[in-house]
């Protein structure tokens, strides 16, 4: 007789492990990926293809999760049984049967990544001819040993009498002793093949590798491949491989994933979708969920990666769950690319995401291919066009300003040394997740504000900045909050090609002047000349120096800002090793202007000739830069000899001399 009009499946959640494992804790082991979709709806799905008409969910304070990450199949009469507080696994059974009296139940666990046949189950239960069938796995390498059990149930309804009304009870500690107690029988039954329930990162990826090696059935957008082991590859059509690249079988590549030059892919092992790997990048035997990214040369052996998780390079990780962050599952339910974003999640953003698909769609094969690469940079280009185009005026000044003022000659340096800066950390930089953000509109018009306000109020320093905070609003509003991060201290370097606000300039220019003029004075009196000073101009005996506005050290500190800025970007060294270098470059300046006014002065009074004079003028602040620079080396050398520990130690001999005993021995 079939009977699967009468079974009643019911399917146990349970409880997060809170504490021993971090995805465990934070996401229930029933909403775990297997192909793209949790593996508690792809135990649904099998039930339906079998013919179960109905099936209870029991969890432990899961319900409105499960509801909202669970497409439920159309064909299964579902519902929930949210417990208030734990009942058990029997507790569930009596919860579930309702005023049913005359029906089977299959007891599942919801975390089951292969889902034994119906018919076996049945058939296991009928030639026990017991009341309740404890399901086994088979044992290791098949022998006739059971291994542990699956804990799935087939039960009678005539067990409900043995569970008591109200309460926590359980099957292994409650219900079998106590039918045993009453005289009935309880029939344990091994299953053909693992049914892949998990509880763990372990049990999970155990059971990823019996599902990816029984030659499963994919979605038809995954094309197979075989390497040299006869091992399947499956890799999407949309998904990007890098030639230099090898994957040896059992290996799943899905939607969008890339995989660089040089990575090495070892099955069993599931890419979901959007997931990057880094070039040279190792992966062993590990399930990256949906947006995961590793950067270059990292190596990663057996483990699980959260969704949207990130490594940074050089990453070396064995044998851990690796969660996103605290409060993971929040960002899980705002992130469309799951298919989970709340009902009421409308607004700006929604209609200005779902104006994006419609367009993609409407793009040829190749570019979707690469859409969700290449588009954000594509539209990158246009808006860089245009906001060149909007600030022709205002570079055109900045361009002038350059040119006639030596104070601010070396701004015209900076855009260029920010583009090598970046192309230095092309790496990094395109590790980061695209996410255009809603907040960098608002901080676009933030900046607009700034620059009408300088243009009406006539501040041209307001104007400029504009440019820069213009800048920042549209990395954040195309390429989102993650790679503003890691481009923000270039954007302060940018900052130097400003030139300082007139009133700042007025401010210090006075100061610096007098500074110049006496610390040359100190310096020619210390190698032995006669000197007087009367305000900025300096008599050397016979010869009389003036020290001009223009060799006040304004120039030099601008110059030496900038070249500090690079060291610090470029160098590889602690935080506070980078501010101590950035913060010597305005004593390194005014102690590099008092050298060049000193030697200047005493060439004075040798060379004659305003041509001569002129030519060492400006050639001794061409020579400053040398000095500047090798006190910035000098400076690294010193902080790196008083900060790092030596790389051999010497041993140490411990002697002991011989006693007079033994020496006459």
């Amino acid at each position: 007789m079939d009977r699967k009009q009468l079974i009643k499946a019911i399917i146990l959640v349970g409880s997060r492990d809170f504490g021993r494992c971090p995805l465990t804790s934070q996401f229930p082991t029933a909403l775990w990926p297997i192909m793209g979709k949790p593996v508690l709806e792809h135990l649904l799905t099998s039930l339906a293809d079998q013919g179960i008409k109905q099936a209870t969910i029991c969890s432990n304070g899961n319900e409105s999760l499960l509801t909202q990450l669970i497409h439920s199949d159309n064909r299964l009469e579902l519902k929930y049984l949210d417990e208030p507080l734990p009942a058990g696994t029997a507790g569930c059974i009596r919860d579930a049967a309702g005023d049913e009296m005359d029906a089977l139940y299959l007891v599942l666990p919801a975390s089951i990544i292969c889902p034994p046949k119906i018919d076996v189950l049945i058939k296991a239960h009928r030639d026990g001819q017991s009341d309740l069938t404890v399901m086994f796995n088979p044992g290791h390498n098949n022998s006739k040993l059971q291994s542990e059990p699956t804990e799935i149930y087939v039960c009678e309804s005539s067990i409900l009498k043995h569970i008591p009304e109200a309460g926590y009870f359980d099957i292994k500690e409650g219900l079998i002793p106590e039918m045993l107690r009453a005289g009935k029988t309880v029939h344990a039954a091994t299953l053909p093949n693992h049914a892949g329930n998990f509880r763990d990162r372990q049990g999970y990826l155990y059971a990823i590798a019996n599902y990816l090696e029984s030659s499963p059935k994919l979605n038809s957008d995954l094309r197979i491949c075989n390497d040299a082991d006869s091992q399947a590859v499956w890799i999407a059509a949309n998904a990007k491989v890098d030639p230099e690249a090898r994957i040896y079988g059992p290996t799943v590549v899905m939607n969008g994933a890339h995989i660089s030059s040089g990575a090495v892919i070892l099955g069993p092992t599931i890419l979901g979708n959007n997931v990057t790997i880094g070039k040279d990048s190792v992966l062993v035997n590990s399930v990256l969920w949906d947006g995961a990214r590793v950067g270059s040369n990292c190596q990663i052996q057996r483990c699980v990666l959260d969704f949207n998780t990130a490594l940074k390079m050089n990453t070396v990780v064995e044998e851990k769950s690796i969660p996103f962050k605290p409060g993971g599952i929040l960002k899980r339910l705002a992130d469309p690319a799951l298919k989970i974003a709340q009902s009421n999640a409308g607004g700006f953003q929604n209609e200005l995401q779902s104006l994006f698909r419609k367009i993609n769609e409407k793009l040829p094969d190749w570019v979707q291919s690469r859409k969700t690469r290449y588009v954000p940079w594509l539209a990158g280009g246009l808006v860089l066009i245009a906001f060149l185009w909007c600030y022709k005026a205002g570079f055109a000044d900045l361009w002038n300003l350059w040119h006639r003022s030596d104070e601010y000659s070396s701004g015209l340096l900076v855009p260029f040394l920010a583009v090598y800066i970046l192309w230095s950390r092309r790496e990094t930089i395109a590790q980061c997740r695209i996410r255009p953000s809603l907040w960098g509109l608002f901080a676009f018009i933030a900046a607009q504000v700034v620059r009408v306000f300088g243009l009406f109020f006539m501040y041209s320093s307001a104007e400029r900045l504009s440019i820069v905070l213009t800048i920042a609003a549209l990395v954040l509003l195309l390429f989102g909050l993650q790679l503003l991060r890691k481009v923000s201290t270039v954007l302060l370097f940018l900052c130097l090609m400003l030139p300082w606000p007139n009133r700042v300039q007025a401010a210090v220019t006075l100061p610096l002047q007098h500074w110049a003029t006496s610390s040359a004075v100190f310096c020619l009196e210390m190698v032995g000349y006669e000197v007087l000073s009367e305000g900025n101009v300096i008599h050397i005996g016979d010869v009389r120096v003036a020290v001009a506005e223009a060799c006040n050290g304004l120039r030099m500190i601008a110059a030496f800002f900038v070249i500090s800025g690079l060291v610090v970007l470029l160098v590889k060294r602690a935080w506070w090793e980078k501010l101590v270098v950035l913060l010597s470059s305005l004593p390194i300046a005014l102690f590099c202007n008092t050298i060049r006014l000193t030697i200047t002065a005493v060439f004075f009074t040798i060379l004659e000739g305003e041509h001569w004079e002129k030519l060492f003028h400006d050639f001794g602040g061409y020579a400053m830069m040398p000095l500047a620079l090798a006190a910035m080396v000098a400076e690294l050398w010193l902080l790196k000899k008083l900060t790092t520990l030596p790389d051999k130690e010497e041993s140490i001999i411990i002697t002991r001399q011989m006693g007079e005993r033994s020496q006459r021995q």
